[in-house]
Formats: structure tokens, sequence, C-alpha cells
């Protein structure tokens, strides 16, 4: 029987589903030891602090998350970070191989004059502050003004305008942070503007993003059917079905648009930044358009083009992703999800890509090292395990329950090593 230990650098959704097809390959004659190290003091990455917390259905994938975690030869090492309490070289040399799992979690820039003004913010940054992610809480989120605007074309988009339009109240019984929620309830913000570069064909967003926002009690929607009608003529007699099922979308939007709300998304197209305005902050964006230039004033701007991978020590990187092919960066080293491919696909998308990266694991397998693991190399770190992940787990539920939310998750790291380890 061949018994092999792999590592795997980030629990996220990618890192989780590498696990998970590990275990799926494993035979009698093939064993896999897995020890899963986060650099948080909790699991599940954009589960946790990506995922809309007004989207909870979509974070029942953690239960397959804890059923992967439940396995025998599954081991969690969460309050550890690479390249800071140990090395990707270290990891390679004591593993038969090392999976990086990290995702892409620095927010892509514009490049335009005016992009560092107060008032202007990475989704990459407000959507983990709202998420209650240990490093976000001090964001600085000013929510003094009338107008917002979001750029982008994707569901961070339509997440990001719809946490800004929708009324406050509605985030109660959700797992929003409370300091977010808190400022929520303050918000002078009453229209919120999407901005797309291209045209609604060439849109990111997917149908069923889009068809949610006509569910929302308390905002209008506002497309242009002009919009919809040219990109549907664009688009041609056989557009693709995605593009097919996000203008049926659109123009539903269009043909039924509310106004009896005070809040309201407006959905903008063709509409290219040239600079975000301002001296002390943000006080407008100036857009090219096919029309000619014009300008939307507004007090904040998230900027929502994508994200790119951060970069570890030893491992090489190129355009926001780690340098692979089909998943193999170099000698025992191996790359998934998004930190392989790019921020693109949903959730699930993961689960085909990790199988695929288990598959080429196995076929360059060679001899077990056994040379030892992470316990060898951690001798003065905090380190949460899945008990302590548990203990956690079970606090934050607990306290949710008697303010009818799914969790109060606990914020600032002492907090949740605490809870963890007491």
């Amino acid at each position: 029987m061949a018994a092999y230990t792999i590592a795997i650098v980030g629990a996220g959704p990618a890192g989780y589903f590498a696990a998970q097809a590990l275990q799926n390959v494993e035979t009698e004659d093939l064993k896999f030891s897995i020890d899963m190290i986060e650099r948080l003091p909790t699991p599940w990455g954009l589960v946790r602090s990506g995922v809309a917390p007004d989207h909870p259905k979509i974070k029942t994938v953690s239960k397959v998350f804890e059923k992967i975690a439940s396995h025998k030869t599954f081991r969690l090492f969460a309050n550890v970070e690479i390249g800071t309490d140990i090395s990707v070289a270290q990891l390679q040399e004591k593993y038969d191989a090392v999976i990086i799992a990290t995702g892409s979690s620095l927010g892509k820039t514009l490049g335009i004059p005016g992009e560092d003004l107060p008032g202007s913010i990475s989704a990459a940054d407000f959507v983990p502050w709202y998420n209650a992610h240990p490093d976000y809480v001090e964001v600085n989120v000013p929510l003094d003004c009338d107008t917002a605007v979001v750029i982008g074309a994707g569901n961070v988009a339509i997440d990001v305008a719809r946490m800004l339009a929708l009324e406050p109240s509605k985030l109660d019984p959700t797992d929003t942070a409370d300091h977010a929620i808190a400022v929520f309830k303050t918000s002078a913000v009453r229209d919120v503007y999407i901005s797309a570069r291209r045209g609604p064909e060439h849109a990111a967003f997917t149908s069923p993003e889009l068809r949610e926002l006509p569910k929302l009690e308390h905002t209008n929607v506002a497309i242009n059917k002009s919009d919809i009608d040219a990109a549907i003529v664009r688009a041609g007699a056989e557009p693709e079905k995605d593009v097919k099922s996000n203008l049926d979308a659109m123009l539903l939007i269009a043909e039924s648009q509310k106004s009896e709300h005070e809040r309201t998304m407006h959905f903008l197209f063709q509409h290219t930044p040239k600079q975000i305005l301002g001296t002390e902050r943000v006080e407008g964006v100036l857009y090219s358009t096919p029309k000619g230039d014009v300008t939307i004033k507004c007090g904040l701007v998230i900027i929502a083009i994508g994200y790119q991978a951060a970069s570890i020590n030893g491992v090489p990187y190129e355009n926001g992703k780690v340098v692979n092919t089909g998943g193999r960066v170099k000698e025992n080293l191996y790359v998934v999800g998004w930190a392989k491919r790019g921020p693109s696909g949903v959730i699930g998308t993961n689960k085909s890509d990790a199988a695929a990266v288990v598959e080429l694991i196995i076929n360059d397998m060679k001899s077990p090292k056994n040379a030892g693991d992470i316990s060898d190399l951690l001798t003065n770190q905090v380190v949460v395990d899945q008990r302590a992940w548990q203990k956690i787990n079970e606090a934050e539920v607990a306290a949710g329950e008697s303010k009818g939310k799914p969790r109060v998750k606990s914020i600032r790291r002492d907090e949740l090593l605490k809870l963890g380890l007491s």
C-alpha cells in the first residue's frame, strides 16, 4: 500500500474540493493524509468572507466542507501563514505534493486618475469588510452621500450594488458583520449606479443573479430598454446560451420597472471610466460613452473589475495567477482554483478543476517521502485545528440563534483564538 502526504495551502472552496478529490480516489492500495493550512483562524474562504450575506443558500456548501474535514486522515492547521511561519520550500521537502489553493484576494485596479481618492474603494476591501474578515474591520466606507457608483459587470458588482441599495433592516437576519450593519443603517445612499464598459451582451453577470433583482422588496431596479434592444440586435439570431439568458433577464427588468421605492439600482452600459473626480474625496466619475463624455456625481466609488492572486515566496506568478501548466507548477508543487485559472466560474467550478489536478498529481507520484509533516515545522505558532474551529463555529451559531441569525461572526483574531482555544 502506498500512503502519501499532501499539503493544501488555503482552506477555501478550491482547497476543500482538492481534498475531496483526493479522498474520492483512495483505494486499498492508495491512501492520502491531507494537511490543510490556512492563514486565518477560520476556514471556508470566500464562503465565509466573500458570498453575499443575503444569499445564505450558497453558504450551505460549508456542510460539504465539514464532511470532507471529518475524514480520519484530514487535519486543519489554521492561523498559520505560509511565507511567514513556514515556507513553501519547507512544505515541498516534507510532503509528497503541495497544492496551492489560496484564491485571488487582491482587487484589480482601473489605472485612471483619482482612483486613490478617499471614497474610492476596491470590492476586494468592501466585500470582506461587510463579511467580518479580520483583516478588513478598519476599512472606511463613507455612506454619507446620496449616490454611489459600482464599476464592473460581474456578479461581484451586482452583490456590492445590492448591498448598498438594500433597505438595511433586510440585513438583520443575515450574518453580515455587526459593524457593517450599523454603518448601513446610517447610510444616505439612495441611488446606486452599476457601470459596465461594454454593452449588455458582454456583461459577465449570471442570469440567476439578474432574475433575483426584481424581487427586492424596497429597491427599484432600472435598466434602459433601448440598451437591451440594441444588445439583442448586436448579439445576432443565435447568441450563446448564457448571453441569451442574461439579455432575457435584463429585458424583463427593463419592461417591468418599479419606481415607488426611495432606493434605486441603475445599470449603465457602454460607460468607460476616464477619471474619478474630486479633490479631498470622491465627487464623481467622468465617463466616455458613445454619445460623448458624461459625469455621474457621487461620493462613493467601488471598483469591482476582477481579482488577482496575492503572491507567496517560492511560487511563480504572472498576470495575477500562479504560473502553471494544467495545474502543475514545478517539482511537487501544484495549484487549483482561482490562483490557477483566475477569478472565473462559480464555487462549484472548483470541483472539476480540482479533480483534474488530482489526476495529474497521481500520475506524477513517485515513492512516498515519509519525511514528516508540518508538525515538525511549527514550534511556537498557535494553531487552530479542526476541533478548535468547531468550537468557534458552534459559538458563533449559538450567538446567532437568539438574534434570529445563522451566526454572529467573531471578527478579531484574538476573539476567534479565545473561542477556539479556551
